[in-house]
């Protein structure tokens, strides 16, 4: 699948979890482009050095301690983006979790 394609499949879910959530808002689908290859790139570069550095604790909580791991990334992708907003760490986590499901299903339709 292009990187267009699946640039376009996680703004589609993050503009949903916003519809979905009331504690997220996102103000158009060009935002939710922006966040979508933010949470990207956050992904691919901080995420695994916050893996690395929590493993103590995420073996302690067997992986639960990865979906806070989530919840920050998205936090701090709501202080980068203008014009999206999580009203909180639990909305975050929510969000995480909302988004990942709706990538899987839209994801494995190719």
């Amino acid at each position: 699948m292009g990187i267009i394609v699946r640039i376009l499949i996680s703004a589609l879910a993050v503009f949903a979890g916003a519809y979905i959530l009331p504690g997220v808002h996102v103000r158009s689908f060009g935002v939710a482009i922006i966040v979508a290859i933010i949470l990207g790139l956050l992904n691919a570069f901080l995420k695994p050095l916050l893996v690395i550095l929590t493993i103590p604790v995420t073996i302690l909580t067997l992986g639960l301690f990865l979906l806070v791991i989530n919840a920050v990334i998205i936090l701090l992708c709501a202080k980068l983006v203008d014009g999206f907003r999580v009203d909180g760490f639990w909305y975050a986590m929510l969000f995480s979790i909302v988004v990942s499901l709706i990538n899987a299903i839209l994801g494995g339709m190719d």
